[in-house]
């Protein structure tokens, strides 16, 4: 009986413990930066860099969005080694292509695909922009307008979401929002071992960054855009991660099954989070908001369990504006949450290699 009893208490420790760090972690959403919006051009010249592999499907849009758009100088389409017509449809866009070399030893594709193309690259600020977004064309203005008025040396924005299936927003929301509960919301963070960053829309001083190797201290990164956040913060630059959902849509994933191997490959952040505190933000979203839910459906909550539901209906209000359409499945992403957090230990104890585009990575 006392085991029995001990270990109640210790559950219940556990579950206040984890309720304390999400809510202290969920409170930030008060003190959100404004998200980024329209602003005239700065007294610099902006250059776009364009990382594509096999991209030939879904670049076009990105292109007639960005060539030729109000302040951008240069758009520059590395193809990295496409065996499409990525090179064809971005030099047809009026696009500046530069053929990709072989990967190096120790290079992640991306991170190697960047490297190149802001090597090529002649503008003082350089916004980088994976294939899949569909930005406004003031968005290259707007974000390098915002770092410069904000002083950051570097920034990502995150863009609204087009999940094209009721599956696709049912698991995507409920994953989103597991990033909330082990960061916070999007915003400009000090502490550098826990800084976030989006790598599909990247802000930074074209000198400045080559100046410090560029991508090379993060060359085998998979999750290279929090990799580089975290390493440039820990240099002292001054780093931020802010909403521009208004000016930038991506469409990532196709189906649940793309969302829960496409995303479920990065959400536990691997090679970029030590693995206690993995273990830690997994107990947090098992916890705080996955468990709650279901605990109160078999009729065994509590009060712990009804203000942490509380707080996981008001994520879904505030995560709204980050998808194109609120519809049921996007409300009832909360039964969802099970399967993120699973996503999330599965990313934990994965070993080996894995195949990303067609290559193998550590």
């Amino acid at each position: 009986m006392r085991i029995r009893t001990g270990l109640r208490y210790a559950v219940l420790g556990a579950r206040v413990g984890a309720a304390t760090i999400a809510v202290s972690r969920l409170a930030r959403a008060a003190r959100v930066a404004p998200p980024v919006a329209p602003a005239s051009a700065p007294d610099m010249s902006i250059g776009v860099v364009i990382p594509a592999r096999d991209e030939a499907d879904r670049i076009g849009p990105l292109l007639d969005s960005i060539v030729g758009a109000p302040g951008v100088d240069e758009v520059i389409v590395v193809d990295d080694q496409s065996t499409d017509d990525t090179s064809r449809i971005a030099d047809d866009a009026g696009a500046s292509v530069v053929a990709g070399t072989p990967l190096p030893p120790e290079w992640a594709g991306k991170a190697w695909a960047l490297q190149q193309g802001l090597e090529a690259a002649s503008a003082d600020w350089v916004v980088t922009l994976d294939a899949d977004t569909r930005p406004d064309p003031s968005l290259p203005t707007a974000v390098v307008a915002r770092a410069m008025s904000d002083h950051l040396d570097f920034l990502t924005v995150g863009g609204r979401f087009e999940c094209p299936t009721p599956s696709t927003r049912w698991l995507h929301a409920s994953m989103l929002t597991t990033l909330v509960y082990r960061f916070g919301p999007p915003g400009i963070r000090t502490d550098a071992h826990r800084a976030m960053a989006n790598g599909q829309c990247m802000v930074v001083n074209r000198t400045a960054i080559l100046a410090v190797g560029g991508l090379s201290p993060v060359a085998s990164e998979v999750v290279e855009d929090v990799a580089l956040a975290r390493h440039l913060s820990s240099r002292g630059w001054s780093v931020g991660f802010l909403d521009a959902a208004d000016l930038l849509s991506v469409r990532m994933f196709e189906s649940l099954r793309d969302t829960w191997s496409g995303w479920g490959r990065s959400l536990a952040l691997p090679g970029v989070e030590p693995r206690p505190r993995q273990l830690v933000d997994l107990a947090v979203v098992l916890l705080a908001q996955a468990l709650p839910l279901p605990r109160l459906l078999l009729g065994r909550g509590d009060i712990v369990d009804v203000g942490l539901l509380v707080a996981r209906l008001g994520t879904l209000n505030g995560t709204r504006s980050a998808y194109d359409r609120a519809d049921l499945a996007y409300w009832l992403s909360p039964l969802a949450d099970l399967g993120s957090a699973a996503a999330i230990a599965r990313g934990i104890a994965r070993r080996g290699r894995q195949t990303w585009r067609g290559r193998a990575y550590a």
